[in-house]
C-alpha cells in the first residue's frame, strides 16, 4: 500500500519505551459546571483521580490517560466552558508530578484543543481524539473531523512533540454519513491528516472491537494501532497479538464498572494475563 504520510511509527516506543504498552484510563469525577458534579473539593477530586492511577501504576500499568469522563452529558466541542480544561489540567499535572508517567488527555466529546491545552501544561505526551478527520453522528450529536484547526492551535502552543492518537471508526455514534468509505479508507485519512497512533474501538464503552476489525485497521496503516475499548485479561494476548498498545478501563474497576474505582486486585490479574504479549 502506498504510504500517505511521512510521519514514523515510534510513537508507542518514543512515549512508553517499549514496543507494547498498556494504558489505563483515569476517569475524572464530575468536574464543577458538569451536571453531575455535587459540590466535591478538589481535594477530593484529586484525591480520587490520585489513588486510581497509584492502583493502576503499581500493579503493571505503563501509562495513563486523563479523561473528563465524569461529565456526562458531554457537551460538542464549541460549548465547552474554560473550567474544564483548567480543572482537567491540574488534574493531570498532579498525577504528572506524582508518578512521572507517560500521560494522555482526552476531552469529550472530541474536543482537540482543550485537550492539546491541558496537555501542553500538565507535560503530558499524547492526546486522544476521537474523530480527527470525516464526521459522524454522536450521541452530542453532528461531529466534524477537527484535525487542521488542532494541528495550528499545536503549533501556536509550540507543542508539536504532543502526539495525536486518533480513533477510526470510533464508538458512541453512527457512521451513515461516511458509510460508503471503508474502514481501511478512513484509517488512511487519519495518517493523511498527520495522526500519530490509531485506536480501534467497539460500539460503546467496554464493547471490544472484533480481531478481524483490529486486522482491518493495522493493515491499513503503517502507524502505531492501539485498542481502546472492551479489552480484558481473557483477550489481552490476543489483541496484543495485532496492536501495539490497549487502553482498558472498565474491566479494572470494582464489579467492571467504569464509575467505580479501580480494583487494584483486577489490575495485577490483568498484567500477569497481558505479560506473555507485553514481555515477550
Amino acid at each position: 500500500m502506498q504510504p500517505i504520510s511521512s510521519k514514523d511509527a515510534s510513537a508507542i516506543r518514543s512515549i512508553f519505551h517499549r514496543p507494547k504498552a498498556l494504558i489505563g484510563m483515569i476517569h475524572c469525577p464530575p468536574f464543577p459546571g458538569a451536571p453531575r458534579y455535587r459540590g466535591d473539593s478538589m481535594a477530593m477530586i484529586l484525591d480520587a483521580c490520585l489513588r486510581d492511577a497509584e492502583a493502576l501504576l503499581t500493579n503493571g500499568i505503563h501509562g495513563l490517560v486523563v479523561e473528563n469522563h465524569g461529565d456526562i452529558p458531554f457537551s460538542k466541542p464549541e460549548d465547552i466552558g474554560p473550567e474544564t480544561t483548567g480543572f482537567l489540567a491540574v488534574v493531570a499535572d498532579r498525577i504528572k508530578q506524582r508518578f512521572d508517567v507517560p500521560l494522555g488527555i482526552n476531552v469529550l466529546a472530541n474536543a482537540p484543543i482543550p485537550a492539546l491545552a491541558a496537555a501542553r501544561a500538565a507535560g503530558a505526551e499524547f492526546i486522544r481524539v476521537n474523530q480527527w478527520a470525516n464526521a459522524y453522528v454522536a450521541n452530542e450529536g453532528f461531529m466534524e473531523g477537527r484535525a487542521a484547526e488542532a494541528m495550528r492551535y499545536r503549533a501556536a502552543l509550540r507543542a508539536e512533540d504532543i502526539r495525536i492518537f486518533a480513533d477510526a471508526h470510533v464508538k458512541h455514534g453512527s457512521h451513515a454519513i461516511t458509510a460508503d468509505r471503508s474502514v481501511t479508507e478512513l484509517t488512511r485519512d487519519l495518517a493523511f491528516f498527520d495522526a500519530d497512533a490509531v485506536i480501534a474501538t467497539g460500539q460503546r464503552t467496554g464493547d471490544s472491537a472484533t480481531l478481524d476489525e483490529i486486522g482491518e485497521v493495522a493493515r491499513a496503516t503503517d502507524l502505531p494501532v492501539l485498542v481502546g475499548s472492551g479489552v480484558t485479561a481473557a483477550n489481552v494476548v490476543d489483541i496484543l497479538g495485532i496492536a501495539d498498545a490497549v487502553i482498558v478501563a472498565s474491566s479494572l474497576k470494582e464489579g467492571g464498572v467504569w464509575w467505580n474505582p479501580v480494583d487494584p486486585a483486577r489490575v495485577r490479574a490483568f498484567t500477569e494475563a497481558a505479560r506473555p504479549a507485553t514481555e515477550g
